[in-house]
């Protein structure tokens, strides 16, 4: 089993920053990419970033590229979500993802452990 905490969340005005850190515990040696989804209130759970755990290959939507950056640190076991020049249209609580596999990041029912979610609130 692998256990994911996120942090990092808040409210932030429209063109201002957060930076969210999931943190990794258990069998994390299983994990293959870590992957931040979102979900607002009404719709479905949609992609946002994708990083794989040991290459470093990174994957964004694409109405996030360009602002907002994944990475990660391995020896803490923690993956981080830098959002930059955030919109309303941000708002959403962000979940932390890890799967076991590195196929098709984008799709969130082939991750295997999900964290509690972290609210995001960007204000006009």
């Amino acid at each position: 089993q692998v256990q994911l905490v996120e942090s990092g969340g808040g409210l932030v005005q429209a063109g201002g920053s957060l930076r969210l850190s999931c943190v990794a515990s258990g069998r994390t040696f299983s994990i293959a990419v870590m992957g931040w989804f979102r979900q607002a209130p009404g719709k479905e759970r949609e992609f946002v970033a994708g990083i794989s755990w040991s290459g470093g290959s990174t994957y964004y939507e694409d109405s996030v590229k360009g602002r907002f950056t994944i990475s990660r640190d391995n020896a803490k076991n923690t993956v981080y979500l830098q959002m930059n020049s955030l919109k309303p249209e941000d708002t959403a609580v962000y979940y932390c993802a890890a799967k076991k596999n590195s196929l098709v990041v984008r799709l969130p029912n082939n991750y295997d452990y999900w964290g509690q979610g972290t609210q995001v609130t960007v204000s006009s």
